[in-house]
């Protein structure tokens, strides 16, 4: 795995936005009868932060977050030199829709921007890849947008994906200091596991048609097309359990500390039941890992800043603390960073009306 340190770059801020239309599990008894609430316990979901109105996507979640974070910042616009947005809920096929928010930021024309296209690991990929271009010289701000709508993907007559599953936009603000303490990041990669987490039509490998968009029936009982979100879930756990434990030893020896240097774990936020047994195996002290996804669901790439500014936000504005961030999921893609950070700026989460079509203009 790919190890690697950035000095002299330092988070300044995270925003994040929902939809302010929310699902509650009980709404699911209806299609999975006594089901639901043993799924909701397993899951550690009650309620799920969903877009109603087709006409949202995640860019109008992470234009939301962006300008607030800005101006809570007062950042010049034009101060931005590089944006990535990390996302696999795009707005078109092309362009990137980083080029589209560039425009709706109004932030300049020598910015940067491109799109990564990451789920669960992808927060941590993108501080990556911007943290080390502003140490390279490359830029002196960077915004890492972070955020999905997956809600609009799933069946919901799937048990495995339709009650876990909802969306978010983030955005994360970093500068180039003269002084900061070092960032230290472990990534990699399995392409073997693409198959277990997937949508399999719809793209260029395997077009829309009028057959891919028919559900069907798998498993006696769960239906979906082809152009729904496909999750074999003994498999991911499975991937979990021999990928994440070793990361977050591995990263903590290479930073030549121990788990109770750290303050907080925050991983990404999967299921209820695989971050306990994550605390179990490694051994994390009750509270450490942070669990916050009861209000939200899995929102895929803005998990992990989500659960950062719904349950760190108070003591990240006030004081400075030791993270270890932890992605992991689709691809098989993981990536995980050691970090000091704060005191910074967290607005309270933006609830955004889900119904209202957003505007297509800064």
């Amino acid at each position: 795995m790919s190890v690697s340190h950035v000095n002299n770059v330092g988070i300044r801020g995270i925003a994040t936005a929902v939809p302010s239309h929310k699902v509650s599990w009980r709404e699911a008894e209806a299609i999975f009868g006594e089901d639901a609430a043993r799924i909701a316990e397993y899951i550690g979901v009650k309620k799920r932060c969903v877009v109603k109105n087709e006409n949202i996507c995640a860019s109008d979640l992470c234009w939301e977050a962006a300008d607030r974070l800005i101006k809570e910042l007062n950042w010049e616009r034009d101060s931005v030199d590089i944006l990535v947005m990390v996302t696999q809920s795009p707005d078109y096929v092309l362009p990137a829709t980083s080029c589209i928010l560039q425009q709706r930021l109004a932030l300049s024309r020598a910015c940067a921007a491109f799109d990564v296209n990451l789920g669960c690991s992808g927060y941590v990929y993108g501080l990556w890849l911007a943290s080390h271009l502003l140490s390279s010289g490359a830029g002196g701000r960077a915004l890492v947008l972070a955020g999905d709508t997956s809600s609009r993907g799933v069946s919901p007559l799937d048990r495995a994906t339709a009650m876990l599953f909802g969306d978010a936009g983030t955005a994360t603000g970093l500068e180039r200091v003269s002084v900061a303490s070092p960032i230290t990041f472990k990534i990699g990669t399995d392409g073997s596991g693409a198959q277990y987490l997937m949508i399999p039509a719809g793209g260029f490998r395997k077009p829309h048609s009028p057959e891919t968009s028919i559900r069907r029936k798998y498993d006696k009982r769960n239906f979906r097309s082809e152009e729904d979100l496909f999750m074999d879930g003994a498999e991911v756990f499975s991937f979990m359990q021999r990928t994440v434990p070793p990361l977050v030893c591995e990263l903590l020896e290479i930073s030549g500390l121990s788990k109770d240097d750290v303050d907080a774990f925050v991983m990404h936020q999967s299921n209820q039941f695989a971050l306990n047994y994550l605390s179990k195996r490694l051994k994390l002290s009750e509270g450490k890992n942070v669990i916050a996804m009861e209000q939200f669901g899995n929102t895929s790439s803005a998990s992990i800043p989500l659960a950062i500014t719904h349950a760190l936000r108070k003591r990240l504005c006030e004081d400075s603390m030791r993270l270890m961030l932890v992605g992991f999921g689709v691809g098989w893609s993981w990536g995980a960073c050691l970090l000091e950070c704060g005191p910074i700026v967290i607005p309270e989460i933006i609830e955004v009306n889900s119904i209202a079509k957003q505007e297509n203009t800064a």
